[in-house]
């Protein structure tokens, strides 16, 4: 089942174009990355599905709710959607606790629910032993937490989180990660705006290249193999700048000499690994090791990014 829907998604800023005909479709027990440089209409995207702005043009539909078709829908619509901002934007003088209490209220949480609701949450982030502090003097990375679970207090089944390890060490980072599968295994549709793509490869079940237009989707083994390139790692005992002659011979290009360490791309493929090889050895190299590499997925979003001007 679809929860989040978007057709030709298009949002406007005078002259300024920061989301360009977006359409996406977000799945019921799956978890979104959405990846791109600064100014690519993450954000922007993520404020359009939670109906915090309209867009210029195009539709929104969350959980079947209709965003864009008026006021009470996006009101109704906003009341599905857990949201966790690039900034957290939390009232200072408000106890952790009383923070959550007051999002329960706000999202219409039955007072008989919203007590252990919000205990479980201030376990589950960590928070238990500061709920009676006030929010102005946690640190970045409480302010953090609070914000999550301030985003699920609700327990709704669209949550979109900008940024969601930004300011977090590691034990939180990796708590984040276990909150999200419980999430996907919930069935909730989770959206993660990062730029972290260590951890878009981690969590996300797939992910979308975003620069105004969706540049590409997939998942991120989809994504790797859409761009890649076959790059051979060929360690010597020393390095010598004829050497470079040689790998062109080859049918490779150098890509980069670290020390005694030559790094080229094969323009056919694995199969090209024996030319090189032999055209070194032949020169006089002597080859201490021969390392295929695995592209990374960063490796795949810049080769997409670099693309899509």
């Amino acid at each position: 089942m679809d929860l989040i829907v978007t057709e030709g998604l298009t949002r406007t800023f005078g002259d300024l174009v920061a989301v360009d005909g977006l359409s996406l479709q977000v799945h019921s027990g799956e978890v979104f990355g959405l990846l791109g440089p600064n100014g690519a209409g993450k954000t922007t995207t993520l404020r359009m599905i939670a109906g915090l702005i309209g867009p210029t043009t195009g539709t929104v539909t969350v959980a079947g709710e209709r965003v864009t078709d008026g006021p009470k829908q996006a009101q109704r619509a906003r009341r599905l959607v857990g949201v966790l901002p690039e900034e957290v934007g939390l009232y200072p003088d408000l106890t952790v606790a009383k923070t959550l209490a007051l999002f329960a209220r706000l999202y219409h949480v039955p007072p008989a629910e919203a007590a252990d609701r919000i205990d479980g949450l201030l376990v589950r982030f960590g928070l238990w032993d500061r709920r009676d502090a006030a929010a102005a003097t946690l640190s970045k990375g409480l302010k953090q937490r609070l914000g999550l679970a301030r985003a699920l207090v609700h327990e709704p089944p669209v949550v979109l989180l900008d940024e969601p390890t930004a300011n977090l060490d590691p034990e939180a980072a990796t708590l984040v990660r276990g909150m999200l599968a419980e999430l996907r295994a919930d069935g909730r549709a989770v959206v993660v705006n990062t730029h972290r793509l260590d951890e878009a490869e981690r969590v996300c079940d797939r992910v979308g290249v975003l620069r105004g237009r969706l540049v590409a989707v997939g998942t991120p083994d989809h994504l790797r193999d859409r761009s890649k390139v076959a790059r051979l790692r060929v360690e010597l005992e020393a390095w010598d700048p004829a050497y470079a002659e040689v790998v062109a011979a080859a049918g490779a290009t150098l890509v980069r000499v670290d020390r005694a360490t030559v790094t080229v791309d094969l323009a056919a493929g694995w199969a090209g690994t024996p030319a090189v090889v032999t055209g070194l050895a032949q020169a006089g190299a002597a080859i201490r090791a021969v390392i295929p590499q695995e592209e990374s997925l960063e490796d795949a979003y810049l080769g997409l990014v670099g693309g899509a001007a």
